[in-house]
Formats: C-alpha cells, structure tokens, sequence
C-alpha cells in the first residue's frame, strides 16, 4: 500500500520545487470548470424557470373561457338516458354525475371570436351531446383553441422543474469538459514521468567512486 502524507491544500498554487507547469495548469482547469458549472447551472436554470413563468401567466392573463356549440350530435348515449337506464333516484344521479365528471367524447363544435369571426375545432363533450348544446372551451386572442391555462401554483412547479432540468443540463457541459482535460493532462504528465525515468533510472544503478 502507498505511502500518502497528510492533504495539503491549494498545493498547486504554492511555491515549491516539486511543482510542475501542469499541475498549475490544472489548478486552473479544475477551478474554471466548477466557476463555469455553477454559472451555467444558475444561470440558465434562472433564466429557463423565468421564461416558463413569465410565459404561463402570460396565458392566463390573454387566454378566456368563450361559450361554443355543439355543431355535431355527439357520439353515445346522453347523461340523462343512461341515467334512467341505471336507476332513477339518487343512483340515478351518482352514475349521472360520473359520466359526466369523467367520460368525455369528441365532437365538432363552433365559437366566435373576440372579432366576430367564426371559429369550429374538435373538442371533448359529455356522451350523447345534442346540436346547439353549450360548451366552454378556451382561446387565445386570436380565437385558436388552447388548453386551460395553468394556475399560478402549477406554473410556479412547472418553472422550477424546467428550469432544474435545464440547469443541470447546463452545468454538465462545462463540468464534462473540465474533466476531460483534466485527464489530458494527467495522461500528459504520466507521459513525461515515464521519459524521465527512463532517461534518470539507470543512473541510480551506477557508482559513484
């Protein structure tokens, strides 16, 4: 087993003979790259997480609920005959409200916009949803469809996991590199180890008188 002495540090940035040029070098190497992987982690992980929140409440801020009808008779029973078919009375109502709250079908459906402008799209509509039948469904300003807009609290966990995801994404560019050329130089200095004792070995074998 080999010797070690005790760890001293910031060896490398010290005055002493046994101190090569590399291993300055690598000092340096080594310290850039963490200065390099914190940045760019912090950095991009900031900015990404900023720009997803900045662009959620964005959404909600222009995106608005807007009344659309059904412009095609919905596929499956409607909620009322199924409800008759299970049972009248408070079961009836269970399985209503269950049908309701839960299985969704597409239909086509149309909207105006914000300019008057007529609008049709496909959207998800209770079972059995006659012509005419009111929907919600929410647009942009330019009376697209879009999703419902993320709340303040889902924003707020959808910033930070992007921008997690990003920063570490970030950070292991720098970090990958330092390393790769830490062990460059490590091969390097091996290299010279390696001809300087072969050219100072045989020379312990001789006398000296």
């Amino acid at each position: 087993m080999a010797f070690r002495g005790p760890k001293v540090w910031l060896w490398r940035w010290r005055r002493n003979p046994l101190r090569r040029r590399a291993d300055a070098v690598e000092a340096w190497v080594v310290l850039g790259a963490w200065l390099c992987t914190v940045l760019a982690g912090v950095l991009a992980g900031w900015t990404a997480a900023r720009a997803v929140e900045l662009g959620l409440a964005r959404e909600r801020v222009e995106w608005r609920p807007t009344l659309a009808l059904v412009a095609r008779q919905a596929p499956g029973p409607s909620v009322g005959a199924q409800s008759r078919d299970d049972g009248a009375g408070e079961d009836g109502e269970e399985d209503g409200d269950r049908v309701s709250g839960g299985l969704r079908v597409w239909t086509k459906v149309r909207w105006n916009g914000a300019d008057g402008s007529a609008h049709t799209g496909q959207v998800r509509v209770r079972p059995g949803s006659a012509v005419g039948t009111p929907v919600t469904v929410w647009t942009d300003p330019q009376g697209r469809l879009v999703t419902r807009p993320a709340t303040a609290a889902q924003a707020r966990t959808r910033a930070v996991v992007i921008g997690g995801l990003v920063g570490t994404t970030a950070a292991a560019f720098p970090l990958v590199g330092g390393r790769v050329l830490c062990r460059r130089l490590e091969r390097r200095r091996m290299e010279q180890w390696d001809a300087e004792w072969a050219r100072f070995g045989p020379l312990w074998g001789r006398k000296t008188w």
